[in-house]
């Protein structure tokens, strides 16, 4: 049996979410993947990734990975308010895209990708990075159990996520930060930035809670919201917000099959109580289904999905399933392979991304009503 057909990767942004998380697992996908080139703006720390992670041509400058023949797919893994120009100019090239999510902030910017997908040479395509929708638990056990409430009355989104460093520095992959950024590079990402927010908040006094609203739906927000989606659905209607830094909550309306309304509420936030609570629970008349992530910086850790009901005896049942251990950007890597490798559809586009921004729009439009 032959070997399958590597893909020459490059990666733009060699940070925390490469080093802990994208970086350990292309190496155990070595199989599928080769690292060929790699760039971040800190020269120490592409100098560090390219030696641990034996990539053999490393630079500061972003088109030099693009450019570059061995790679057939660009990894952008950098801050939000890069991606569009740099999904742009990759596509441009002909080349496939792994954006890790957001997308992008701005419904504009996410337009300009779309129209550069729609007449990039090779057909080239977006592979947006939202991992917890390729977990084996929730396309198996979840979708399994939740195809069996024949009516939904409720939902629950949730994500208090803790300190983050706490797990990264747990997480045995030995992240390293260095800040040797060159000053116009900071400056430029400030400006990206300050552009993105005018196109989120058009004609209005952009304040620091507007910013940090925006960010933090684009982080956090993004992994809940994209996952609700693939299981609510669209919602019909955002009914109130609350917006108190670093707590943010929705809820918002939605439809059965029937045609009958039920309510979600969203909630995340992150405190320093290290404590990963993410879950997504769905109530029916007879039967809750939850699914229950934990924090995707330490690898492995096992995804479960609970079922609470009442059984033909009256009585009631708790089920807990686990569908495998395999982590969710393993999953994820695996299916951006098979697309790319050969050819498979990409659940995860950008056209599915926008609507995350859409409901993020419907959220800042309700908040600022109040």
């Amino acid at each position: 049996m032959s070997s399958p057909r590597r893909l020459g990767l490059g990666i733009i942004g060699a940070g925390e979410v490469f080093q802990v998380c994208h970086g350990p697992c292309l190496l155990l996908l070595s199989h599928l993947f080769k690292i060929e080139s790699i760039c971040d703006v800190s020269a120490k720390t592409v100098d560090h990734c390219a030696t641990k992670f034996l990539v053999p041509h490393k630079t500061t400058t972003p088109q030099d990975v693009i450019d570059n023949p061995n790679v057939q797919v660009v990894f952008i893994l950098t801050s939000d308010e890069s991606h569009a120009p740099l999904a742009i100019s990759s596509l441009n090239a002909g080349k496939n895209v792994f954006i890790e999510k957001p997308v992008s902030l701005s419904l504009p910017s996410v337009e300009s990708i779309l129209t550069a997908e729609q007449n990039a040479p090779n057909n080239a395509r977006v592979f947006v990075g939202y991992m917890r929708r390729y977990a084996p638990s929730y396309l198996e056990a979840f979708k399994r159990e939740l195809a069996t409430i024949p009516k939904i009355l409720y939902a629950r989104i949730r994500d208090f996520s803790g300190p983050n460093a706490q797990f990264v520095n747990q997480s045995g992959t030995f992240q390293v930060k260095n800040a040797d950024y060159p000053a116009r590079a900071i400056e430029e990402r400030n400006e990206r930035l300050e552009t993105l927010f005018a196109e989120v908040f058009p004609d209005q006094d952009i304040t620091d809670e507007k910013r940090k609203y925006c960010r933090f739906l684009g982080s956090l927000g993004s992994h809940d919201i994209s996952l609700m989606r693939e299981t609510l659905g669209f919602p019909d209607e955002v009914v109130g917000v609350s917006v108190h830094d670093p707590f943010y909550s929705a809820i918002m309306t939605f439809r059965n099959e029937d045609g009958s309304a039920y309510s979600a509420t969203y909630e995340s936030g992150i405190d320093q109580v290290p404590v990963f609570d993410a879950h997504i629970a769905v109530y029916g008349e007879k039967k809750r289904v939850t699914i229950k992530y934990d924090s995707p910086y330490v690898k492995g850790l096992p995804i479960y999905v609970e079922v609470d009901e009442v059984n033909e005896q009256g009585e009631i049942q708790r089920r807990t399933m686990l569908s495998s251990y395999e982590d969710a950007y393993t999953a994820e890597l695996q299916g951006l392979y098979e697309a790319f490798a050969n050819g498979k559809g990409i659940k995860t586009t950008v056209e599915d991304a926008k609507k995350d921004l859409q409901i993020y729009d419907m959220m800042y439009k309700k908040w600022g009503v109040n």
